[in-house]
């Protein structure tokens, strides 16, 4: 894009007839101007005007790169203007199930800015934190990180979300730490509704399951973390909501050698609505903005 304004400002260069003018026109400072032009002399390893007191004259190269630059200008405000009423045609209503901790943190921010983009498109999104199938449900698209799949439903992967089982110091200095995940059963944990009270663990010899009796159960992780600050038990958090605890020594990962499997979120979408023009304009959405890297990383 860089190269772009400074394309647009050689352009207004030789429409306004100097620097100065140009300056006005684009309301910049003429450093600015003086800048871009100075950019795109050293891309093109070439000088673009001659420049004297009297006035500023265009050299060979300028004349010949004037007609060049204008139809790429040209070229990129159409595919602009053709993005944007492409987009502005989209209309429909899209029905979405989103988890509450991942909306209010992220994936909100995510679906604002795509109904701006698609004015269009009236979102009802509803915050939920358990696996739900969208057919059955009445959703167009069902955003989710449980493992569970249903029939005639595609599952689209969007991004990893690594888990971390985690403790407050105050609560193993009381406790102690736990070396093994069987030793959870004689500890407080702290669990999500949604993921259950199975946990699962990947240890040197194979996958280790544990049925933990929790002493507090929440559907929200931001809870979870505010128990675990408190020194309540031992919980399973996303690594990207337990870190900054971690970082400030407020909380510790526990049982690193088991580490617990991670989670992928992912949409869920029926199958017959994959081909919706406005469906289509929001996966595509989402894939931007959680792909290659999720928001959390961002």
């Amino acid at each position: 894009m860089d190269t772009l304004d400074n394309i647009k400002t050689f352009l207004a260069v030789v429409r306004a007839g100097s620097f100065s003018a140009a300056s006005r026109e684009m309301d910049l400072v003429p450093s600015v101007i003086t800048k871009r032009i100075n950019q795109l002399e050293h891309r093109l390893k070439a000088t673009l005007f001659i420049r004297s007191t009297r006035k500023l004259e265009l050299t060979d190269t300028g004349e010949r790169y004037y007609p060049r630059f204008l139809n790429i200008v040209k070229e990129v405000e159409d595919a602009f203007r053709d993005v944007a009423t492409a987009q502005s045609r989209i209309e429909d209503h899209l029905r979405i199930k989103c988890p509450t901790t991942l909306t209010t943190m992220y994936f909100g921010k995510i679906f604002t800015s795509f109904q701006k983009a698609y004015p269009g498109v009236r979102l009802d999104l509803v915050l939920m934190d358990r696996s739900v199938n969208p057919v059955e449900e009445g959703f167009d698209i069902a955003i989710g990180a449980l493992p569970s799949s249903y029939t005639n439903v595609s599952d689209l992967p969007l991004c990893q979300m690594p888990r971390s089982v985690v403790a407050a110091k105050s609560y193993l200095d009381v406790h102690g730490e736990p070396n093994h995940p069987r030793d959870l059963l004689n500890h407080h944990c702290l669990s999500f509704i949604a993921t259950g009270n199975s946990w699962f663990f990947n240890g040197p010899s194979g996958s280790i399951n544990i049925n933990v009796h929790p002493t507090l159960s929440v559907n929200d992780s931001l809870v979870l973390l505010e128990a675990v600050r408190e020194g309540l038990g031992v919980a399973i958090l996303p690594r990207h909501i337990a870190q900054p605890d971690i970082d400030r020594a407020s909380i510790e990962p526990i049982l690193t050698d088991f580490p617990v499997a991670d989670l992928w979120v992912k949409a869920l979408v029926p199958e017959n609505r994959l081909n919706n023009p406005a469906v289509d304009a929001a996966l595509n959405w989402l894939k931007a903005a959680t792909q290659p890297l999720p928001p959390w990383e961002r």
